[in-house]
Parts: C-alpha cells; sequence; structure tokens
C-alpha cells in the first residue's frame, strides 16, 4: 500500500511541476472525448426527435392521394387528374390481401367551428373508426367513435387539443354542443396534444363519423359525390410494406384506367421506406462519428506517447538513481504505465463530465428545432470513448514505460 501511495504521490508532483504541459495533454484528450460524447448525443437527438415524429403520425402509416394519370405512357404532358373514391377504399378492403387496415378520409379546412364560448377554424376530417388504429390519436377525454357512429351516421365528435382548448378557453368539453356551418355536434372526446412547440398542426383536427362527413361537408368537385380526400393504409406486416403498395397501386390504376407500372401516376407517403431512409444516413453518421473516434483516441494516444517520452528524457538521472537504490525494472515500468494510463483516464472523464453538462443545459430549453430532440448521453458510447481511450493510454504508455525501465543505472546517473 506504502509503495502505491508514493508511486501516485510522485507522478502528482511531476504533473505540477509541469502544470502546462499537463494542462494541455489533459485538456486535448478531455476536448476530444467531449465533443465525440457531444456529437452523438446530438445524433441520438436528431434520431429519437424523428423517431418521435413518424410515431405522431402512426405505425407503418401509409397515404395515397389523388394524383395524375397520363393518357399516352409515359408521356405526363397528356396526364389528367383524378380522384380517389369511397369505391376504391371498399376495393382495396376487399381485395388487397397485404392491407392490413385501411380507412377513407375526407378533408375540409373551410368549416366554422362555434362553441356558445368562441369560434376556430380548423381542419374537420371525416373518418371511419377503424382510423385511431391507423393513426397516433391518444385520447384526453371520454371516447372514439365507434361503429354505431358511423352506422347510424350520428352528430358526434372529437377534437384535437388545440381546437378544443380554442373553442371552450379551458372550460368542460365533453357533453358540450358545437356548430359546424350551422349544423349541431355533441363532444364525445378530445385528443392529447401531440408534437412540439409550434407545431399545431395534428391539435388543430376535429374528427367526425365519415358518412355524416360525407353527407353534410363533401369535397366540392363537380360530380364526384364519393370523391375522398385520401386513404390510409397499413400493411399486414412491415416487411410486406412494398407488396401493399403495389397492390394499392394496382386497384387505383384499374379503377381509373391507366397502367400502374406508370410510377409518376401516384402521390403517396411510406412511412416504412421513410424510416428506412433516415436509418441509412444515421447509419452514416454513426460511420462518421466512428472516425472522428478513432481520430481522437489516436490524437490522445499521441498526446500520452509524447509526455511520457519527454518525461523519461527529463527524469533519466532520477531512474538511474532510483534502479541504483534498489528499484526493478518492474517498479520503474509501473510508475510510468500508470501514469499513462491515469493521465488518460481522468482526462476522459473530466471530458465526459463537461459534455454532460452541457447536454444537460441544452435539455432545459423548451423549445427546439422540429424533428430534433434535446442531445442525449449514451451511456455505452460514453463506456466505450472511455474504455478505448483508457485502452489507447495503456499501449500508448508501454513504449515509453519500457524505454524507461530498460536504462542502465550507471548510464542514467551519467547524464544530467
Amino acid at each position: 500500500m506504502r509503495m502505491f501511495l508514493d508511486i501516485f504521490a510522485q507522478i502528482f508532483r511531476n504533473l505540477w511541476v509541469h502544470k502546462l504541459r499537463s494542462f494541455l495533454t489533459m485538456f486535448g484528450i478531455a476536448w476530444g472525448v467531449g465533443s465525440l460524447l457531444l456529437l452523438v448525443g446530438l445524433g441520438e437527438g436528431f434520431r429519437s426527435g424523428n423517431k418521435r415524429a413518424l410515431s405522431e403520425f402512426g405505425h407503418d402509416i401509409m397515404f395515397i392521394f389523388p394524383g395524375r394519370a397520363p393518357v399516352v405512357q409515359g408521356n405526363m404532358s397528356s396526364a389528367r387528374n383524378y380522384l380517389l373514391t369511397y369505391e376504391d377504399y371498399l376495393d382495396i378492403k376487399r381485395e388487397a390481401p397485404h392491407v392490413g387496415n385501411a380507412s377513407p378520409v375526407l378533408t375540409r379546412n373551410d368549416i366554422r367551428a362555434v362553441s356558445e364560448f368562441a369560434t376556430a377554424n380548423g381542419e374537420l376530417m371525416g373518418v371511419e373508426p377503424q382510423y385511431n388504429g391507423i393513426r397516433y390519436l391518444p385520447l384526453k377525454q371520454g371516447r372514439w367513435l365507434n361503429g354505431m357512429d358511423e352506422a347510424q351516421k350520428r352528430n358526434v365528435i372529437v377534437l384535437g387539443d388545440e381546437i378544443a382548448h380554442n373553442l371552450f378557453l379551458g372550460r368542460p368539453t365533453l357533453g358540450a354542443k358545437i356548430l359546424l356551418n350551422g349544423i349541431r355536434f355533441e363532444v364525445v372526446g378530445t385528443v392529447r396534444r401531440v408534437g412540439r412547440g409550434d407545431n399545431n398542426t395534428l391539435n388543430m383536427h376535429a374528427y367526425i363519423p365519415f358518412q355524416v362527413m360525407r353527407t353534410y361537408f363533401p369535397l366540392k368537385a363537380e360530380n364526384q359525390r364519393n370523391a375522398i380526400s385520401f386513404i390510409n393504409y397499413q400493411p399486414r406486416v412491415t416487411q410486406e410494406h412494398v407488396l401493399a403498395q403495389d397492390e394499392v397501386h394496382k386497384l387505383i390504376a384499374r379503377n381509373h384506367g391507366f397502367d400502374y407500372h406508370d410510377e409518376n401516376a401516384f402521390d403517396g407517403w411510406d412511412s416504412v421506406q421513410e424510416s428506412k431512409m433516415i436509418g441509412t444516413v444515421f447509419d452514416a453518421m454513426d460511420m462518421f462519428l466512428g472516425g472522428v473516434g478513432l481520430v481522437t483516441l489516436a490524437l490522445g494516444a499521441i498526446g500520452v506517447i509524447n509526455i511520457m517520452l519527454v518525461t523519461v528524457s527529463e527524469r533519466t538521472h532520477e531512474i538511474g538513481l532510483r534502479k541504483a537504490l534498489g528499484a526493478t525494472n518492474r517498479n520503474i515500468l509501473f510508475q510510468f504505465f500508470l501514469e499513462g494510463v491515469l493521465i488518460t483516464l481522468v482526462s476522459g472523464v473530466i471530458g465526459m463530465v463537461l459534455a454532460t453538462g452541457l447536454m444537460a443545459a441544452l435539455g432545459t430549453q423548451q423549445q427546439g428545432p422540429t424533428g430534433f430532440d434535446p442531445p442525449k448521453l449514451v451511456p455505452m458510447s460514453a463506456i466505450l470513448a472511455i474504455g478505448s481511450l483508457t485502452a489507447a493510454g495503456v499501449a500508448a504508455g508501454l513504449y515509453p514505460a519500457r524505454k524507461a525501465a530498460m536504462l542502465q543505472p550507471v548510464e542514467a546517473l551519467r547524464q544530467e
């Protein structure tokens, strides 16, 4: 135990004697580790923010919108507009085996909502009961639309968080009556707030039964009483999203008289494919950060080798004296080896603490860019960074330590 205390005392005494050199070496290592962890933390915040943004739409959600179909295959200059219809939705339900769930959607943003307290304009959506199984719509109060609402064409409505607040100003909403373009509806439920910051688009939605929407507020397209805004659907399982999309495209192309091979004729969005693309971006980011980490470790190792070589040169006389007094090669090796590991480990921990503090400070900010969450310390990255840097310190300290241990006492004592 006494030997260890003596060794540590010698290490700290040497570091203190060369304060500036020791500080610069440790600062470089701490800066590298802190930068690496901060980059990883920012990447993790970006990753979780995008996952959260996608999850607020729904799980494995896919869209098909009205599009433009060319009269002459491949010639978009001859394209004509087509609208989706309720029959398209029914055909998808009946004839697309890889589609697990689907719902027609009618939307209007020109409907005036009036309560006894205020008026508001949002986006009114006519949907079927299964819609909340496709889209992310966590209930705050009351219930969601059900099959009886749809079958009996009940005038009931579920309000998004922001439009509920605008209409009732914090007062109770369940059971209250509102007017939609003069038609009375009963509020049966409200949806929890989704999204962050000023992104209130989803919170300004209100939902009524599809058949009620179809009766009172159809699309304004001429001679298109059965037209719908779009169709939301899900693949039966995630891996079948391409098969589900192909089946939907074939049915739409058949019903509207064009070749389904013409991809330009379809307007849609596939959240599964979007997630894969984002995953590819993050894979590339991980490779980049891994490269930055390797450079950081290399620079840290070079810094440790440099300071240890200088230390050995400066302390040659001391090493010779200690060996003349009975210190073994193992004692000398262990001292310089421990000094290199200590410098590396302490510097890495300081860098981790500083990065953690900065990320915690950024996490207190209430607002952030859309699609970004506050940066997070990834424990595994911190462990790998500190562990790898310590291993690099061990490797970097071996050569100077061995050089010090192999000095002959007589030769060392001759040097000043």
